[in-house]
């Protein structure tokens, strides 16, 4: 989607839950960023499915959607908005140096907030006491080997990554994408681009995981 399709306070929103990696209420944006995310700009991001937003109490609580993650990542090789101003290109040249980093390192956004470790330290405090759906057995690596295992017919056999994600309940976009950089690089998982791209779903497109400078959409484990 194209920034320009987006107000600057729709397109802070959307970095702002980026920099956060987890839901986050609408007092904490005021407190963190300076503003809320509410009435038409909530509105429209979530009839675009970029942001899931729930009350809890009073307040509004939001995070992104895959759909948004990827928003968010394709800014990072994308262009400032028609018009913009010097400080918005200025940051959109930020993003560009990231952008050419992620792309030469094969590192995707979920696997710097990984190696921070400030989102998952954030996540963790978030969670505690709220009873969400645990991990599966605790460890998101075991989580994918468990789901590949019960989708593939024999080992080696490539599924979706749409459909492996399905099967992580409880797991967060960001901390999939990080279990599943690191396995492709310890050569524990095969990942590979959908040759056919015309059969490439939306929801095989959002699943995708960008690596090595393209867009894996298939993942096989050969024991």
């Amino acid at each position: 989607m194209p920034s320009d399709k987006l107000s600057t306070k729709q397109r802070a929103a959307l970095f702002a839950l980026l920099a956060e990696a987890r839901e986050v209420s609408n007092t904490e944006l005021k407190e963190h960023f300076g503003f809320a995310l509410d009435g038409k700009d909530r509105q429209k991001l979530n009839d675009l499915k970029l942001v899931e937003s729930h009350k809890e109490g009073r307040p509004y609580v939001h995070e992104l959607t895959d759909a948004g993650w990827r928003w968010c990542h394709d800014e990072f090789f994308g262009e400032p908005p028609a018009g913009s101003g010097t400080l918005t290109r200025a940051t959109y040249g930020v993003l560009a140096l990231f952008g050419r980093y992620m792309d030469g390192s094969g590192m995707s956004l979920a696997d710097i907030h990984a190696a921070s470790g400030d989102g998952a330290a954030r996540q963790d405090n978030a969670d505690a006491g709220v009873g969400k759906v645990a991990k599966l057995d605790g460890d998101v690596e075991v989580g994918v080997v468990t789901a590949y295992r019960a989708l593939a017919g024999e080992p080696g056999e490539f599924v979706k990554l749409s459909a492996l994600r399905g099967r992580l309940a409880g797991v967060s976009r960001a901390d999939a994408d990080a279990a599943l950089a690191t396995m492709y690089r310890a050569r524990r998982i095969n990942l590979i681009p959908q040759s056919d791209q015309l059969s490439l779903t939306d929801e095989d497109r959002e699943s995708a995981l960008r690596i090595g400078g393209e867009q894996k959409h298939l993942i096989s484990i050969e024991r």
